[in-house]
């Protein structure tokens, strides 16, 4: 059955409290924010900088709001704890609601999944009475908590109009999560193993199920590329990759295919280089085609991924050039949210600094080049070289 508005509330089921008083029940009379978050979700920062607002404004109003860190990406509980507490140490030292932790699934199989919920931050509200009064983006609580508060949300035309929309858009996306619950769930044991073989054919299985499906496509490459290290198989596969991202016209899809090739995480010894290189500037130029530097789409996703191309093919200006634009794109005619510009201007400072090879500030915020940082190349790539030949 799917948990919409109206459900009882369920329960209570979780590893460890990291912040707060332990929370067994849900009291009657009382309202609570339950948020499923993660480290790596950048727009979940901003949503619980949003709720700290909302315990405080609403407090006396009987309002408790308790966030759920049940999705984070780490190898053991003990390791996803340690990156929890640091985070929330560094980033939200004003915390001032229950925090808690759970890495066995309980929580997402009682919440998130019969509520069809397919994406995180995601906060369920529970009204005085003990049942669902509300599911959905965390930005939309200032709306919807008054009408909570004084026992109308439920019964408005809105409130089931909202709910009805909610379940139509996400039913679809949740029976394709279904599909590749098992595919995954076998990748990560493989991986655990690191028994590559098996965790890339089954990843092959999925695409075959899942041709469209990005992250099964990022998974086939990372492992071929950077863990099997197979360019007999990685390079024609990313050759493919390349023209689908650019069929496609998706910045995001082609943001993903030059992180493969350029990312400084990623080991590229193994890649021959003429390759490599040609493929990075088809797709720069092809995001740069996208999102042209003289219009007003927003640069500081896309320009940090080219300017890493360009940076490493030699071009050290026009690198220093594609960050400073994704900087002056954060306060551009689009604007976005503080948390998120909190979050995206220390990487875009310390690539500056790395290419400009001496300190950078941007309001206080300064950033000073890193000593292990690779410096720019002495001569051309090959593929350079050859054309000047």
């Amino acid at each position: 059955m799917v948990l919409q508005m109206g459900s009882p509330t369920p329960s209570i089921k979780v590893e460890a409290w990291l912040r707060g008083d332990p929370l067994t029940t849900f009291q009657l009379g009382k309202v609570y924010i339950v948020e499923f978050w993660a480290t790596w979700c950048e727009s979940c920062l901003a949503a619980m900088h949003h709720l700290v607002q909302l315990q405080e404004k609403y407090k006396d109003n009987g309002l408790e709001v308790v966030g759920v860190a049940a999705s984070e990406d780490a190898p053991t509980a003990v390791e996803a704890r340690t990156k929890l507490d640091a985070w929330l140490t560094e980033k939200c030292s004003n915390l001032n609601y229950r925090i808690a932790f759970d890495q066995t699934g309980e929580m997402n199989k009682l919440w998130m999944e019969p509520s069809l919920s397919v994406g995180i931050p995601t906060s369920f509200v529970v009204d005085r009475d003990g049942h669902i009064a509300f599911i959905g983006d965390p930005m939309k609580l200032d709306d919807v908590c008054p009408k909570v508060f004084n026992c109308s949300w439920r019964t408005s035309d809105e409130a089931k109009a909202a709910d009805s929309e909610r379940i139509a858009d996400s039913e679809p996306i949740a029976r394709e999560q279904a599909l590749k619950k098992p595919i995954n769930d076998r990748f990560l044991g493989a991986v655990k193993l690191e028994d590559w073989n098996t965790a890339l054919s089954t990843i092959e299985e999925g695409i075959a199920l899942l041709p469209d499906d990005i992250i099964f496509r990022l998974a086939q490459a990372h492992l071929v590329l950077h863990k099997m290290q197979d360019m007999w198989t990685g390079v024609p596969l990313m050759r493919q990759w390349v023209r689908d991202a650019i069929e496609r016209d998706s910045e995001d899809w082609t943001i993903i295919v030059l992180d493969q090739l350029f990312h400084p995480a990623n080991d590229h010894l193994h890649f021959p280089p003429a390759e490599r290189f040609a493929m990075g500037k088809e797709l720069s130029e092809h995001i740069l085609a996208l999102n042209p530097p003289q219009g007003d789409g927003p640069k500081f996703r896309s320009y940090p991924a080219v300017a890493r191309y360009y940076y490493e093919n030699g071009n050290k200006n026009r690198a220093i050039e594609l960050v400073e634009l994704a900087l002056k794109s954060l306060d551009g005619p689009e604007p976005i949210s503080a948390e998120l510009k909190e979050y995206l201007l220390p990487d875009l400072l310390q690539s500056l600094a790395n290419y400009k090879g001496k300190k950078v500030c941007h309001g206080a915020l300064c950033a000073a080049p890193q000593d292990n940082f690779r410096k720019v190349p002495k001569s051309p790539p090959p593929e350079e070289k050859a054309e000047k030949g």
